[in-house]
């Protein structure tokens, strides 16, 4: 299994999630590489020829937050790696945890996103000194499949329905041959109800009644953002995980940046990078353990004794770790 720390604190909080599953009794062996800041500092590329020959070997991966300069400097790396293994399908499971301080406890979310076009296909030039053109790219083989990924997610984890966010309004042929794809799909899952909203309806309708969401399902850039939205519902960042599927490969991670100002220093949050470790034991086949790191993460926020800074309590990154290896032995 390829195994990625990541920039900033993102040693940090993936040496606690290799923590957990070895504590779950999972054993893994891992190949550890290097990518973005930490790798362009050592090979003067973010994205090594090791990494990728290994990603190639393993096919999955736990990763953690990678940097990306704005404006300047390399592409997203994360970007990158996800349209290099086609890894088409961004998915973040996303819950209100009670112990968490947030305005909203009834959220039980799941954001699907299409990862490898729309703006994010990287097409743009400068037309005339002060003019730059992006290209939006929207196909109908990667609409269908991303449509047809959230109603099967939907199915297999018994999700009542799915609604897909766009602006079809606006971009009438961009966005709406996505619905139209999307539409397509759903008429072969009659016991799952398929709605859609335009996406600054959506936005608005998620900070008044989250509860009213089951599957998001949106292209590249609106999945980008709305994901993101939806983690600050429920605290922030580092309590979502997050995963891209492929046909062939997977890669797990934490969502949140690097945090460069609190890196090295034990007090990041982990929580992102366990629940994503956790979702890749049940990728494995591991599901039971999967589920005992899930309930240990959860019955530690709702004790409020062993709180990272972030969600206002004191505790470093080590002692949420040892309170979850805890909360696990004695299950």
């Amino acid at each position: 299994m390829t195994l990625i720390p990541g920039d900033g604190v993102g040693p940090e909080v993936i040496a606690a999630a290799v923590a957990v599953i070895e504590a779950v009794g999972v054993t893994i062996e891992w190949d550890r590489q290097e990518a973005g800041a930490a790798a362009f500092k050592r090979y003067g590329t973010p994205v090594p020829a090791q990494l990728l020959r290994s990603l190639r070997a393993t096919r999955i991966a736990l990763k953690g937050p990678l940097e990306t300069r704005v404006a300047e400097g390399w592409r997203s790396i994360n970007v990158y790696l996800r349209r290099t293994f086609d890894l088409y399908a961004n998915i973040r499971p996303t819950m209100s945890f009670v112990g968490v301080p947030t305005p909203f406890r009834n959220v039980n979310l799941v954001v699907v996103r299409e990862n490898t076009e729309d703006l994010y296909s990287g097409i743009e030039h400068e037309i005339a000194p002060g003019v730059v053109e992006s290209i939006k790219v929207i196909t109908a083989r990667a609409s269908r499949r991303i449509a047809k990924f959230a109603f099967e997610y939907a199915s297999a984890h018994r999700r009542k329905s799915i609604t897909a966010i766009h602006k079809a309004n606006i971009m009438k042929l961009s966005d709406g041959l996505f619905l139209k794809c999307a539409r397509a799909v759903a008429r072969g899952y009659p016991e799952i109800r398929y709605t859609e909203q335009i996406v600054d309806a959506a936005c608005m309708r998620l900070v008044t009644d989250p509860g009213s969401f089951d599957i998001l399902l949106l292209e590249n850039l609106y999945g980008d953002i709305v994901s993101d939205l939806c983690a600050g519902l429920v605290g922030g960042l580092g309590l979502v995980p997050g995963a891209n599927y492929g046909d062939k490969g997977a890669i797990f991670e934490a969502v949140h940046g690097t945090a460069p100002d609190i890196a090295g220093k034990n007090v990041a949050n982990p929580t992102a990078a366990i629940l994503s470790s956790a979702m890749m034991l049940d990728y494995l086949g591991y599901q039971r353990e999967g589920e005992k790191i899930r309930a240990a993460t959860i019955a530690v926020l709702r004790s409020r004794k062993a709180l990272t800074r972030d969600l206002g309590g004191e505790a470093s990154t080590s002692d949420f770790t040892d309170a979850i290896i805890h909360g696990m032995s004695r299950a």
